[in-house]
């Protein structure tokens, strides 16, 4: 019997589609940011950013992949209670909570507040609309492939060619001083900024889409699904480390356009605006409402199996639970979003990059509980930490984990959880091998 496997344009519209998934709200809003305060400093704070905006989603990808594509299998070394918990508070992060309403609200920020005006009314008319289409097209996943690799895609991708090439070929100015944390340590600050894309959390949750999509298209040997998802991951990282350069260089070299812009929002707008008029307006609105919506649906999608597995609910009822929850909570407004997010970012990453280490280097250890537990705990409690900080919260702190190296660059947790897992590693190589493992 022969083995079905994937032509070349399928391959590269699994790819397309996963780099649309990643490509969403965040990952347009804050590049800019970073190009604007970074400066003269652009291409250190770049190389923090695509560490954590692009290395990451796609050594979770590859992650994911080994482990057949979802959370469960990745948490399953905790133990099913502690596994749960935390697949539960990553898919409320990058779902409902913070990046599925955030989606909505970048997209009538930028594609459509231009045009009709920034008002409570419009919001909420745009964000039915846009929460409907989001319903309609996560209902059948399966088709996920076809509709957002094959067709969506390939428009978005040009109109961010265009976006891009003008960052490089029109800049309007020349590089501005670097301001903040990004004049002494800048390469610390963007990868602290290139958690906001929210990427290696999205890659949690879209490894299934990711795998769901390969086995829609009749493919069912384990081993290709690994190797097409890891295929999509790199072609996905590829499309996002040019984004995001294009985007930081962008911010850097047109701060003229918007020195006291508070969002990436503004200055995108002002910068296309400028160099495009009213013509320009429409492109980045199409860009935004593309990468957005396909985004969303990603993320609606991937929610609604999890949740569906985990509760005794229907994938259609929970993808309508979450689509209204969503819908509710993008009436907050962007900047409410963004600042409640912060700091539960903080807190969750630190977990996240950890979990998706362990399961890198899961060859190396004999009893992975042995190593997983406590490197996810201290990963947590440092990660605390820095949200505390984030929420400005200090006073809550003991003073003596202010001062942990790499603290004031908000990283006061990669000493500890390094220390942990080595110490964790140790003891899993001197204690005896668990027997279900010896017999083997």
């Amino acid at each position: 019997m022969t083995t079905k496997k994937l032509h070349l344009w399928d391959i590269l519209a699994l790819g397309f589609m996963t780099f649309a998934l990643f490509l969403g709200a965040g990952n347009i809003i804050f590049p800019p940011m970073v190009g604007l305060s970074a400066g003269e400093q652009l291409w250190p704070a770049a190389l923090g950013f695509l560490l954590t905006g692009v290395g990451l989603p796609l050594l979770t990808v590859v992650a994911l992949a080994r482990v057949g594509g979802g959370m469960p299998a990745l948490t399953a070394p905790l133990g099913k209670a502690a596994g749960i918990a935390l697949g539960v508070a990553v898919y409320l992060c990058i779902g409902p909570l913070f990046a599925t309403p955030r989606t909505a609200t970048v997209s009538f920020a930028m594609g459509v507040a231009p045009f009709v005006g920034d008002t409570p009314v419009n919001l909420l008319i745009f964000t039915c609309v846009y929460f409907a289409l989001v319903l309609l097209l996560s209902l059948y996943p399966g088709k996920l492939m076809d509709n957002i690799g094959k067709i969506i895609t390939p428009v978005l991708i040009l109109a961010l060619a265009i976006v891009g090439g003008a960052a490089f070929f029109l800049p309007t100015g020349v590089l501005s001083a670097a301001t903040g944390n990004y004049v002494h340590q800048p390469l610390a600050e963007g990868f602290l900024q290139g958690y906001q894309t929210m990427d290696a959390l999205g890659a949690l949750v879209f490894g299934v889409v990711i795998v769901n999509a390969i086995k829609s298209q009749g493919i069912h040997d384990a081993r290709l699904h690994t190797r097409y998802a890891i295929a999509a991951g790199v072609i996905a990282a590829l499309g996002l480390g040019l984004v995001y350069i294009s985007l930081v260089y962008l911010g850097a070299h047109n701060a003229h356009l918007a020195a006291n812009a508070s969002t990436g929002v503004e200055v995108l707008t002002r910068y296309v605006e400028h160099t495009f008029g009213n013509p320009g307006l429409w492109l980045l609105a199409t860009v935004i409402l593309l990468a957005c919506l396909t985004t969303g649906v990603g993320l609606v999608s991937a929610c609604g199996v999890y949740f569906s597995q985990l509760l005794p609910l229907s994938y259609r009822a929970v993808v309508i639970l979450i689509s209204a929850f969503s819908l509710g909570a993008a009436n907050l407004g962007l900047a409410q979003l963004i600042a409640i997010a912060v700091p539960v970012l903080y807190t969750i990453y630190p977990v996240a990059i950890a979990l998706v280490g362990l399961n890198l280097l899961s060859r190396c250890w004999r009893n992975p509980r042995t190593v997983f537990a406590p490197v996810l705990l201290v990963a947590l409690i440092f990660g605390l930490v820095d949200g505390l900080k984030a929420a400005e919260l200090q006073a809550w702190i003991p003073s003596l984990l202010l001062s942990l190296p790499g603290a004031s660059m908000g990283l006061g947790w990669l000493l500890p959880v390094l220390v942990a897992c080595a110490l964790a590693a140790a003891f899993d190589r001197v204690r005896p091998c668990p027997p279900s493992r010896a017999a083997h």
